[in-house]
């Protein structure tokens, strides 16, 4: 029998970063657990990324995951507020690098393409394509939904890297 491979699948925010965690052998998924760290959104950015990386390492160590998945952000604001998007991804990217997780990227189409069907879906979409696909999730809000949907993707291209070879 196939081991289990505990994923998280992270999406990065500053004010809200979802978090969520399966179970994965080989396409069967369980939940495990899901949620949303709020940083402070008052303070200097480094307290508040602190605060970001503090909550992400509980969340970790937590629930012991095996690999991680972070979305890449997808910005059509200002360039303050990308920049600050990216800092906050980048503790996303280091906080499970740091504790020897393997640690996957995916665009934004391709966790949604991979969830819904379609790379233009809408949050709703997602959200409710996580609750069919895993029934006894608690989906806490869109930003975990998303997050469950990172681990999702990430667990599904996996199998596919693992069948070339690319996992061992």
């Amino acid at each position: 029998m196939t081991r289990a491979v505990r994923i998280i699948g992270i999406d990065p925010g500053l004010r809200r970063c979802g978090w969520g965690v399966i179970d994965a052998v080989d396409n069967r998924l369980s939940f495990v657990a899901g949620g949303t760290i709020t940083p402070p959104i008052e303070g200097a950015l480094a307290e508040r990324l602190a605060a970001l990386a503090l909550g992400l390492g509980e969340v970790l160590d937590s629930h012991r995951p095996d690999e991680a998945a972070v979305e890449e952000t997808f910005v059509n604001a200002g360039a303050r507020s990308a920049l600050i998007l990216g800092q906050a991804r980048g503790v996303t990217l280091v906080v499970p690098a740091l504790r020897g997780l393997v640690v996957a990227e995916y665009a934004t189409n391709l966790v949604k393409k991979s969830v819904v069907g379609t790379g233009h879906a809408e949050k709703n979409q997602v959200a409710l394509m996580v609750k069919t696909l895993m029934p006894t999730a608690v989906v806490k809000g869109a930003d975990a939904a998303d997050a469950l949907a990172v681990a999702i993707c990430h667990a599904h291209h996996r199998v596919s890297a693992q069948r070339m070879g690319a996992y061992a």
